[in-house]
């Protein structure tokens, strides 16, 4: 009896430490749209699994994908590398960013610009040497530099995905639903960020039009893809491209017919939405362990729309068997890229894949 009453104690003591103790987050509530069913255009397949892979087993966790003028493949990986593909499979380490490489593209200049989570925005020579191109904006340092994009005219556009939670802390800005994203641009003459957007529930991918006169970009926990116009009668106001996603928009990526392919790594998780109309249950679930904390499926998961947010086709893995958690798709030269924070491997399937669609002819 006596080992009851203390075990009880220790459990009544925890309780009441975990229940007392302050939470990371301040949550705000939100009422999730019922999400869509996976029909039509969004029907479950098997195309994922029909993708090479490259690299397998060599790079962990290649978030995005970005193609020299010759093809050639590089990626970012969780150990703050930059590193191109070969053509044997072998690995070129082109540089350390001592940071997280996130989303990256070539300018006109083939310097491979990188949103590092950690360091901001840079810049990266052939010959590997790293520069720092910017980490704040008015003032305020980049929490989660995330994804960029180089429009026709050399400006380059990005986003900070959230100024108050850092790249390893992303689930307490999805429960805190507080929104401090923001999509900026950096004029290379000007040498500074400046704010476009502020106010974002974590701003994600971005991808500027072939034209460069809008961009599109993730607004990953509402589910939904904005338009910026750039130039034009509309010029810096926002517009809803699609809104109520199957899933957690990340990367995107306008081809040179402004199809828009989206990569998701994750569905829509009836736990999350639920669980966003009781801010006191977040703020408690934001003090569990991680391990102890509602765990997705895998999955494999990217869509197209066209240019006015309507779905046109899409590419499973269920179960995520080949392909999982997928963070980005590129179309290059006829072909799709697919990058992820959680594979050892890079996907690469023929757009010619994709029942009802043409071949991408443009090159990126």
């Amino acid at each position: 009896m006596k080992w009851l009453l203390v075990a009880l104690l220790v459990i009544f003591l925890a309780l009441g430490t975990f229940l007392l103790s302050p939470s990371p987050i301040d949550s705000r509530g939100w009422q999730a749209p019922e999400p869509p069913a996976l029909e039509g255009p969004l029907a479950p397949n098997t195309l994922l699994r029909e993708a090479d892979l490259l690299a397998k087993g060599q790079v962990t966790g290649p978030e995005d994908v970005a193609l020299d003028e010759r093809g050639r493949v590089y990626t970012g990986t969780l150990d703050g590398k930059l590193v191109r593909v070969g053509k044997g499979g072998q690995l070129d380490v082109l540089a350390e960013t001592g940071g997280r490489p996130l989303g990256m593209a070539f300018d006109q200049y083939d310097r491979l610009l990188v949103a590092d989570a950690q360091r901001g925005l840079l810049s990266v020579d052939v010959d590997g040497s790293v520069r720092v191109l910017t980490r704040e904006a008015r003032g305020q340092p980049f929490g989660f530099t995330d994804d960029v994009s180089i429009a026709p005219d050399g400006r380059v556009y990005f986003t900070d995905a959230s100024i108050r939670f850092g790249y390893q802390d992303s689930m307490l800005d999805l429960l805190d639903m507080r929104p401090s994203g923001r999509l900026l641009r950096w004029t290379p003459h000007r040498g500074r960020a400046e704010v476009l957007v502020s106010n974002l529930n974590f701003a994600n991918g971005v991808s500027v039009a072939p034209d460069g006169s809008y961009l599109l970009v993730s607004e990953t926990w509402k589910y939904r893809i904005l338009k910026y116009n750039i130039v034009g009668p509309k010029a810096g106001q926002v517009e809803v491209l699609a809104d109520n996603l199957p899933g957690f928009p990340d990367n995107l990526d306008i081809d040179g017919q402004e199809r828009v392919w989206v990569a998701f790594p994750l569905l829509r998780d009836h736990r999350i939405d639920s669980m966003h109309r009781w801010p006191w249950l977040k703020d408690l679930v934001a003090k569990l362990p991680e391990v102890l904390r509602p765990q997705p499926k895998p999955y494999g998961f990217v869509a197209v729309l066209d240019r006015e947010g309507r779905f046109l086709a899409s590419l499973h893995d269920p179960g995520g068997r080949h392909l999982q958690g997928l963070t980005s798709v590129t179309p290059h030269g006829g072909f799709l890229y697919f990058g992820s924070l959680h594979n050892d491997r890079i996907g690469r399937l023929p757009v010619s894949a994709v029942p009802g669609l043409n071949e991408v002819t443009d090159e990126f």
